[in-house]
């Protein structure tokens, strides 16, 4: 049962119209009684509560009706998805966590913010270096948003031929206006380098222009987010052209191991030694922990053994860094050949 404090949050919050503390803390509530053995009410609310942000929020007052998928040519330049992610998914820093349900909840109260003349925050870029939650931002927002999530696809968007990406461009925001979701630019850098690079070439210059046009008259009611693991070459016009610029790092050691208990639910070793498994996680990003523990998992499960064994996991762990280091060196041998011109 909710608690006293539970119940006097949801009768505030829908007092107060705050749709997304009325959402949240009725997720607690189901959390708490999928914890005390309740499984089939904890998975009736959170339907409940699924089916209600893709009524209110998803086809809202003068908002266009999301489609199922893209049509027409528009459907070769975005993949289309319906993620169920939740914040709770994720492990961040207390900064980052907060900005993000700042900005879920001026979301999910954008009438109220219209109302007043204001635009809530909905153009975002994502920078950090990879596996350290950029594309899986994106996700959450479109999960707890109950908004589809569509990933530009590059390589269809940009050609070699003049003026074809910036139309096709084009077809991408007709698509953000016309169907509200979460529109998601990962490598961002691709279109949106510094115009003035010596290697540059004119047609990725036009495409930069018509995007930062594009961007800046856009006032439909879609979530732009765009990732990149280079920010510093992004053309500097671009930056204020976002609502909110959110930098991503690779998780300290209490992150790491707040995931890496996270990750392995039911197969966590006993004893477990975390501090010495944690060492092993260092300078790992969070996607590179996931997929250590996920493979000392599998390990487990090939052996018929209901835990991972602590070695297994500190294996697992350290073959990761050892092939993340042999990228990272191909990388910077890859930038430090690449000639000047």
């Amino acid at each position: 049962m909710a608690s006293a404090d539970q119940l006097k949050a949801l009768v505030k919050s829908h007092i107060d119209r705050d749709d997304g503390k009325f959402y949240s803390v009725a997720m607690q509530v189901a959390a708490h009684e999928a914890k005390v053995g309740h499984g089939k009410l904890a998975v009736e609310l959170r339907d409940m509560i699924d089916a209600a942000k893709s009524r209110v929020l998803g086809v809202g007052a003068g908002q266009p009706v999301p489609l199922a998928r893209p049509r027409g040519e528009v459907a070769n330049l975005l993949h289309v998805s319906h993620p169920e992610n939740r914040l709770a998914d994720m492990v961040l820093d207390a900064g980052i966590h907060a900005r993000l349900e700042r900005i879920l909840k001026e979301q999910r109260m954008f009438a109220r913010i219209r109302e007043h003349g204001l635009s809530p925050r909905r153009k975002l870029l994502l920078v950090g270096p990879p596996g350290t939650g950029k594309t899986m931002t994106a996700s959450v927002l479109a999960g707890e948003l109950g908004l589809p999530l569509f990933l530009v696809r590059l390589d269809a968007l940009i050609t070699k031929f003049m003026g074809e990406t910036a139309a096709k461009l084009r077809q991408v925001f007709d698509a953000v206006t016309e169907v509200r979701g979460v529109y998601f630019f990962d490598e961002f850098d691709a279109i949106g380098s510094q115009r003035g690079l010596a290697n540059d070439v004119g047609e990725i210059r036009r495409v930069l222009n018509s995007f930062l046009q594009m961007i800046e008259q856009d006032q439909s009611n879609s979530l732009i987010v765009a990732a990149t693991n280079h920010p510093e070459i992004l053309d500097y016009a671009l930056f204020r052209r976002f609502d909110d610029v959110i930098e991503y790092h690779l998780p300290t050691a209490d992150q790491a191991a707040s995931l890496i208990r996270s990750r392995l639910g039911r197969f966590v070793p006993k004893p477990f030694p975390m501090k010495k498994v944690t060492e092993k996680a260092d300078g790992l990003s969070y996607a590179e922990i996931r997929r250590a523990v996920d493979e000392a998992i599998k390990e487990a499960l090939m052996h018929d053994e209901d835990r991972v064994k602590a070695e297994a996991l500190g294996v697992a762990l350290t073959e990761r860094r050892q092939l993340s280091k042999k990228i990272t060196n191909r990388d910077s041998s890859a930038h430090a050949g690449t000639p000047s011109r």
